[in-house]
């Protein structure tokens, strides 16, 4: 780590350390959001998506823009309601989500050279999680995966605002207010990974737990790096790669 890393990230840490960074009404408030959306999923399984959907599918593909574009507009929302309630409570911004941004050419070589080996981790946490659970039984997203080339662009598109909002989000916002709680890092990043898993009940409890996993990491990540940089690399890349590229080049 280059000097001018560290001290961005020590200068970051002081102005927001463990104190909270919204108000405890508004952790409440987020937290609801979070129950709705964990219910909708929950529904979502049973429920699935109508008789545009086959057998074992969420949806059919014939809504998938639609669906990554309403996605997309949940997650800035999302990121919208976290700074507002920083930006309320103490003057905070954007950074202070975050934890800053790039500086200097050096920064990002760093980051990227963090992101790699992390996302390999990542990948086979991933698979090992799921090779411990086994098969799983529920209905899937598989069909809203992109095909045509303007499906691409506009999944690219979401996964980078996934990898922005959701880390600022879960890691930026919901990890420090929890460690702000009193229960310490250990406990800040367990149970915003949780989290992170729970609203993506609609893929299933096995996916679920898979996610918790890797929301961990990424506050594992976070926590180390005091700053969320190499997060949203690592978020947005995985995106894309599952979602797309992992098909185009392994057959």
């Amino acid at each position: 780590m280059q000097a001018d890393d560290v001290d961005a990230s020590a200068t970051m840490e002081e102005r927001v350390g463990t104190r909270q960074v919204a108000s405890w009404g508004h952790l409440a408030g987020f937290l609801a959001i979070m129950a709705g959306m964990v219910g909708m999923g929950f529904w979502a399984q049973p429920a699935g998506g109508g008789s545009a959907a086959t057998g074992g599918q969420l949806a059919g593909h014939g809504h998938a823009i639609q669906i990554y574009l309403v996605a997309a507009l949940m997650d800035w929302a999302l990121l919208y309601y976290c700074w507002v309630g920083v930006h309320h409570y103490h003057g905070g911004t954007l950074e202070t989500l975050s934890g800053g941004r790039w500086k200097t050419w050096k920064s990002v070589a760093i980051d990227l050279a963090i992101a790699a080996p992390f996302w390999a981790v990542w990948e086979g946490a991933a698979w090992g999680v799921h090779w411990l659970l086994g098969a799983s039984d529920a209905k899937t997203v598989n069909s809203l995966l992109p095909q045509s080339l303007l499906e691409i662009l506009v999944w690219i598109g979401v996964s980078i605002t996934a990898g922005v909002c959701e880390e600022m989000a879960f890691r930026g916002y919901l990890q420090k207010q929890f460690q702000a709680l009193g229960g310490g890092v250990v406990f800040a990043v367990l149970a915003q990974g949780v989290v992170f898993g729970l609203v993506h009940a609609y893929q299933g409890w096995k996916n679920t737990v898979v996610i918790s996993v890797l929301g961990v990491l990424f506050g594992v990540l976070a926590a180390r790096r005091k700053n969320l940089r190499a997060n949203i690399v690592v978020h947005a890349w995985a995106d894309v790669w599952g979602g797309w590229l992992q098909s185009v080049i392994i057959k």
